[in-house]
């Protein structure tokens, strides 16, 4: 396992990250336990000891099912991460009431790491509302000594991490930022860092993989990255654009079976950095998957929690996806026409009511209703 330098800290450059762990029979509420305790099992004997989790991770259970896991070794053996959460408005005065019921469901007495979840453009100006103290019982928190380590997760604009930062960015000690090589330019994640690195904040990676969407690319994309790097995994494409970054520290991966797990664990057993060869390659595979127009989804699930209907919306944009992608490559399309007609009425997009709660925690500020409403005119 490769570590990173933080504070006098050495953490694995590679995280396991709880917001996709191994579900029963698709309910992503319902965590197969045992299944993740192996996982962290594994995952600590390969040497991983940072621990990602939040608040709102399967439907609440994230915290639950790590908290259990992990109680199974010395405390002093792993870092625990965990965060408030400010994706949902709702929660701004609930600051105390959060984190005392997060220390009781993870069982332990203090965080290593704590965050400011999802910094959008949602709840910028909540972060910053002083009427609801979530800064100042933070930091109260961390002079008590139950945050070690205190940052933020953010998914907005380059405007909404700088008024984050002129606020609060003094204070802040990491900042987790979706990051891989199809947002580097997508979202802005090139400045991002550099505006990072101005304040000499380090970056932690969160959707290294985009939602999985970098592990398997179109056949012809893989050839050519195989025909630089024959023994690279497609996946581990992604992890080693990273590693050229001189900025990240700490790369999260959920991981929701054990054969991603030992692939990761396996990738970064090394640093293999890109060279500019290789990161050109990438730069011309992303800039055909842009010219598709693909919803960005990662399948992060908050809108599910706040869909009236109950859609799965997550997996109806990845079918809308995988549809466009499709016909766009001339073919009929028969996968999402298929998976559709299996699903019940009410969890079609015809249901969607328009409403805009998912819109509301989106952390990717997808038009979710305008989707819907394109989705049922391409399919029927």
């Amino acid at each position: 396992m490769i570590y990173r330098e933080f504070q006098g800290l050495k953490l694995s450059a590679l995280g396991f990250g709880a917001m996709r762990l191994p579900v029963i029979d698709g309910n992503d509420a319902v965590i197969d336990r045992e299944e993740t305790f192996r996982m962290v099992d594994v995952a600590m004997k390969g040497g991983i000891n940072y621990y990602d989790t939040a608040w709102g991770y399967h439907d609440g259970n994230s915290e639950l099912v790590m908290g259990e896991a992990l109680a199974r070794y010395p405390r002093d053996s792993y870092y625990l991460a965990t965060k408030f959460p400010g994706y949902d408005v709702g929660n701004m005065p609930k600051v105390k009431e959060i984190f005392e019921k997060q220390l009781e469901k993870l069982g332990v007495d203090h965080f290593d790491f704590y965050l400011f979840h999802n910094v959008c453009e949602m709840n910028i100006n909540e972060y910053l509302d002083p009427k609801f103290g979530i800064f100042d019982y933070l930091m109260e928190q961390k002079r008590n000594g139950r945050i070690r380590h205190l940052g933020f997760s953010c998914h907005g604009e380059m405007p909404v991490l700088k008024r984050f930062l002129e606020a609060y960015g003094e204070h802040m000690e990491f900042c987790q930022l979706q990051l891989n090589y199809l947002d580097w330019e997508f979202q802005h994640g090139k400045d991002k860092v550099a505006l990072l690195d101005e304040w000499k904040i380090p970056v932690w990676v969160m959707e290294p993989l985009r939602g999985g969407r970098l592990a398997h690319l179109d056949d012809a994309w893989d050839a050519s990255l195989k025909a630089l790097r024959p023994d690279e995994e497609t996946a581990a494409w992604a992890f080693r654009f990273l590693q050229s970054i001189p900025s990240v520290t700490m790369v999260l991966s959920g991981m929701s079976a054990m054969d991603q797990l030992e692939k990761n664990l396996k990738t970064f057993e090394e640093d293999r950095p890109l060279n500019d060869e290789e990161r050109g390659v990438l730069s011309g595979i992303v800039e055909e998957m842009q010219a598709r127009k693909s919803i960005p989804c990662t399948a992060c699930h908050y809108c599910v929690s706040h869909c009236p209907m109950g859609l799965d919306i997550p997996r109806l944009i990845a079918l809308y996806n995988e549809h466009l992608i499709t016909i766009q490559a001339g073919n009929p399309g028969f996968i999402a026409p298929m998976a559709l007609s299996a699903m019940p009425v009410e969890k079609r997009p015809v249901s969607c009511l328009h409403c805009h709660s998912c819109e509301q925690v989106c952390p990717q500020s997808i038009h979710i209703s305008d989707f819907m409403t394109d989705f049922v005119e391409k399919i029927g």
